[in-house]
């Protein structure tokens, strides 16, 4: 029995120290290493959906639509997207284009890009109907606010995130839209689009004359496609709403720099051609990452020291105040400290 009461006792000692360390690891998951005010830096990845792949449609020359359906699905807002998690592994991120009343189904559209990082083509080429893919979302940096009047521009599959939109305003609402392709059999859900419109649609085959819109006082300009035809809008119009699904660029160029580790007492030299995930990675292969495209905040970091070169498409003024999403966004300087 002493033996017996022996055993006991050492196993519970055991049981209590190891869920002592685990809530300790927990507050600070660099341990030893002291914890920081906040804990370490990084967003949790969105609750992921299984949906099937219901069909798939060819909707305009080099665009194909895809239906995905599940049960009961997060509602949404015209102006929302998904990220796709493509059977290769790859995630990209497409707006939805769907009712947004209906809870059984997504629908998402995408042009194939010749010359692109594999995302389109692999949609085009490998997503078929009867597969299922994993999805993360919806979310939504481009909502629709109330306005007294809307003028919209699109080219060519940059559409996708505004024809909800129009779909969502009342009959009194004033709005024009601007829709420009290379040429109408590229240019998705075209003939919907003109029966909303009326009068109202504008179809220019080729580059579209920005000195021809009038935008008065109090309209809400909005904007997708190319980057080209965005850098032109914001210039034309500071205050449009812009949706991108590529990094933005920056005259800053891409020199190269220092990054600290703080928590872990490294320091990293990110390359002109590289990122600071990349650099991060290697010393730290358990980093959390997601888009590397400076969309879903997977890989957001803390800044303790240095500026930032704000290069994505998420981040609030205020969060970008100490933080930056580490797969896109450089140092405005030679050195940048973070909170890892």
């Amino acid at each position: 029995m002493p033996k017996l009461r022996t055993v006991a006792l050492v196993a519970g000692a055991a049981l209590l120290t190891r869920g002592a360390l685990r809530r300790r690891i927990q507050v600070s998951p660099l341990w030893p290493l002291p914890a920081l005010e906040e804990p370490i830096s990084g967003r949790p990845r969105s609750r992921a959906l299984r949906l099937l792949v219901a069909s798939r449609e060819r909707v305009a020359d080099g665009v194909v639509q895809l239906r995905l359906e599940g049960p009961d699905l997060p509602r949404w807002e015209p102006g929302a997207h998904v990220d796709l998690v493509l059977p290769s592994g790859l995630v990209r991120q497409y707006s939805l284009c769907g009712d947004p009343e209906d809870t059984s189904s997504y629908t998402v559209a995408t042009r194939l890009v010749a010359g692109g990082r594999g995302g389109s083509r692999e949609v085009h080429e490998q997503v078929t109907e009867g597969i299922e893919l994993e999805v993360r979302g919806p979310r939504n940096r481009f909502p629709l606010v109330e306005a007294e009047s809307y003028v919209f521009v699109a080219g060519g599959i940059g559409i996708t995130p505004l024809l909800p939109m129009l779909r969502a305003l009342p009959d009194s609402a004033e709005w024009r839209l601007l829709y420009a392709g290379r040429e109408r059999a590229s240019m998705p859900f075209l003939v919907e689009i003109e029966k909303l419109g009326r009068d109202r649609v504008t179809v220019v085959e080729g580059r579209p004359d920005l000195d021809a819109l009038e935008v008065s006082e109090g309209t809400a300009v909005y904007c997708c496609g190319p980057e080209g035809l965005m850098a032109a809008v914001e210039a034309r119009f500071p205050d449009v709403r812009l949706e991108r699904f590529a990094p933005r660029t920056s005259s800053d160029g891409n020199a190269e720099f220092e990054v600290e580790l703080r928590r872990s007492g490294r320091t990293l030299t990110v390359p002109a051609g590289s990122t600071v995930l990349a650099a991060v990675r290697r010393e730290l292969p358990d980093t959390a990452y997601s888009c590397e495209q400076g969309f879903c905040g997977t890989c957001q970091q803390r800044v303790l020291e240095g500026e930032i070169d704000h290069r994505d498409e998420l981040l609030t003024d205020t969060e970008r105040a100490d933080s930056m999403l580490i797969c896109v966004s450089r140092a405005r300087g030679d050195r940048l400290v973070l909170d890892m």
